[in-house]
């Protein structure tokens, strides 16, 4: 039975994947679509559990006006039958409707509602460029996903097993005394009436509140995450009393909003005793009047009476469910700011997967700035012929990241156009483009997971000896046999901490190597792909790295010249613009910018020059020993 309800709904299904609503009840009308159909049966069924309760309250006045108008013997030969089947009532249809009630709220809607949002805010926000994370807090980010997910159901939960159910209540126990004497539901609607303004005016200024108190509380989770991640460099520097600092502004910033809404909740439980008062005596004034006047019973009057002190308990839980709602709508909104930006790298309605077939690229007048008319790349025009291998070459800040990250669509160029035998690579889908590319760079971070994962990463279907062999060519397979984390798990199967931590760079950098190994793509990028490793490895990763260039075509960048010199092609790049394009043996024929860093490099790397004659060409104007 628990599986059946559980199962009405799948939070995990396909859904409409364009960017979330950014207003409260748009957003939500999204997310209630799996649910709309069962909403109406969850409806129903608390109106009978509202009805049922009123109704009981009103039947125990009828057994006082029973007890008082009968002896014990006409009691049960009078109305035996009437108890009993009262009794039945309440030991069977009674539990038994609460029962749905609580399936539809519990088992359908809080046990899938909490996850579908989280699942639809992550996967919105998987599809967003790197520059969106790059601009933000990840523990902010992973804060408001996880709150927004216990916000939405929370609130959903409670506007049924609260609000609707108080409403249906308060709507039957007005017909029910309006039936006893119109003047008893009188003073219940003008409660009503007051009730309603005073939570209106209070819970207003609790949803400022509570957004405030939830930016703050996702600040304080970001900038504990950004510690936590970096606790190596913290560390390193000494600097434990300015990091303590920085958070502890956050946690104070935090401990004041708090407090302001506390505030509220005292101001709200003041005014809220002041309307129950107001509600008793109304109440009870006109029936015990009416008492006095003849007109209705005792048992009438206590009937009154139980519904007075019910609501009286009621109203309190409602003004909390009430305040708790614009608590969540002041969560949601929060949320919102990060889960309803819509993404600034889309895949076209009508994309295509990209067809690799020679895996020549064409780079056609490409310039980007990152939006600031300036920088960045400038009228680039690059051809690389299928199976080529060229070497990007120039300072930090010339632009070859930048050209390697447009290929991989990290962004979009704001001018020109990229092609991979002849595709624009606006017009393919986003996965295929990067499942025809294999990467490695010079800081690979790796998954928290086990070393098989981040190696099956590559290719996931990859069986186990094609995996293992990858290792074996990146060099990596010995020192993975020897690993053992914390939990006793070894080798293949141990946890390498939060990206990689438990590894040292050279280790990561050889599974990284293993991973593109097994991907086994058309086209490779080499981002300083051995910068991480000693020299007695490189030697042996760059073997197998020649290797696995054959029959690709390959980017590769290296500060170190003699990485590179064994490339098909070599381009020179200063300020976002190609100065000098050839092979190696060419650029040293002709004596230009490539010749004279190659003749001054120090140590094989690139920038470590004399301290005269700095080619003007590149503009190296930076102290001797700066690097590319």
């Amino acid at each position: 039975m628990f599986r059946f309800f559980e199962n009405l709904v799948d939070p995990f299904t396909s859904f409409d994947e364009a960017t979330p609503p950014g207003t409260l009840w748009a957003y939500l009308k999204s997310q209630f679509g799996p649910f709309r159909k069962w909403m109406l049966a969850l409806a129903l069924s608390g109106i009978v559990v509202a009805l049922i309760e009123t109704g009981l309250i009103f039947y125990s006045g009828r057994i006082i006006d029973l007890l008082s108008a009968n002896t014990p013997d006409m009691l049960m030969s009078l109305h035996g039958r009437e108890l009993l089947l009262a009794a039945v009532f309440v030991v069977t249809v009674r539990p038994l409707f609460i029962m749905l009630n609580h399936l539809f709220l519990e088992q359908m809607l809080a046990g899938n509602m909490q996850e579908q949002v989280r699942w639809r805010a992550h996967k919105h926000l998987l599809g967003q460029s790197s520059s969106f994370f790059q601009n933000d807090f990840a523990g902010r980010l992973t804060n408001r996903v996880m709150q927004l997910g216990a916000a939405v159901e929370d609130a959903t939960y409670m506007a049924f097993e609260g609000i609707w159910y108080a409403l249906t209540y308060v709507v039957s126990a007005a017909l029910i005394l309006s039936q006893v004497d119109p003047l008893l539901a009188v003073p219940l609607i003008l409660w009503v009436v007051l009730y309603v303004a005073y939570v209106r005016h209070v819970a207003r200024r609790v949803a400022v509140a509570s957004e405030k108190w939830s930016e703050a509380r996702s600040t304080v989770t970001a900038r504990v995450v950004d510690a936590y991640s970096n606790i190596e460099t913290i560390k390193l520097f000494a600097d434990e009393g300015t990091e303590e600092g920085y958070v502890l502004s956050a946690m104070k910033r935090l401990r004041l909003r708090f407090q302001r809404f506390l505030r509220l909740m005292t101001e709200l439980s003041f005014g809220l005793n002041v309307v129950n008062g107001v509600l008793i005596l109304g109440m009870m004034t006109p029936a015990i009047w009416l008492w006095m006047r003849g007109t209705i019973s005792v048992g009438e009057v206590a009937a009154a009476s139980a519904l007075t002190l019910r609501l009286n308990g009621m109203s309190g839980w409602i003004m909390w469910v009430t305040v708790r709602l614009f608590e969540h709508a002041g969560v949601i909104r929060e949320g919102l700011q990060s889960v309803a930006v819509p993404h600034d790298v889309v895949d076209d309605a009508d994309a295509a997967r990209l067809q690799v077939t020679n895996a020549r690229i064409e780079f056609r007048d490409i310039s980007h700035h990152y939006g600031k008319g300036e920088g960045g790349l400038d009228h680039i025009n690059l051809n690389i012929e299928p199976g080529q291998r060229v070497g990007l070459v120039g300072r930090s800040g010339a632009g070859k990241s930048s050209l390697v990250n447009l290929l991989l669509r990290f962004r979009d160029t704001e001018a020109g156009q990229i092609l991979i035998d002849d595709q624009d690579i606006r017009h393919v889908t986003q996965v295929s483009l990067r499942q025809a590319i294999g990467m490695v760079s010079q800081d690979n971070s790796l998954l928290h997971r086990s070393i098989r994962a981040n190696i099956l990463y590559g290719r996931a279907a990859a069986p186990e000896a094609q995996m293992i062999g990858a290792a074996k060519q990146a060099e990596a397979d010995e020192f993975i046999r020897n690993l053992i984390d914390p939990k006793g798990r070894i080798g293949y199967d141990a946890q390498v901490g939060e990206r990689g931590v438990k590894l040292s760079g050279g280790q990561r950098q050889r599974i990284a190597i293993a991973r593109v190994i097994l991907k086994d793509a058309p086209i490779l990028v080499l981002d300083e792909a051995t910068s991480a490793l000693d020299s007695e490895v490189e030697a042996a990763i760059q073997e197998t790295l020649f290797g696995l260039m054959q029959g690709k075509t390959v980017i590769a960048i290296a500060h170190r010249l003699s990485t590179i010199a064994q490339m098909d092609r070599i381009v020179v790049m200063d300020q976002g613009r190609i100065i000098e394009d050839g092979s190696h043996d060419e650029l040293l024929a002709q004596g230009g910018v490539y010749a004279r860093l190659w003749a001054r490099q120090s140590g094989g790397f690139l920038g470590e020059e004399a301290e005269t004659d700095k080619p003007s060409a590149l503009g190296l104007d930076a102290p001797a020993d700066s690097a590319y």
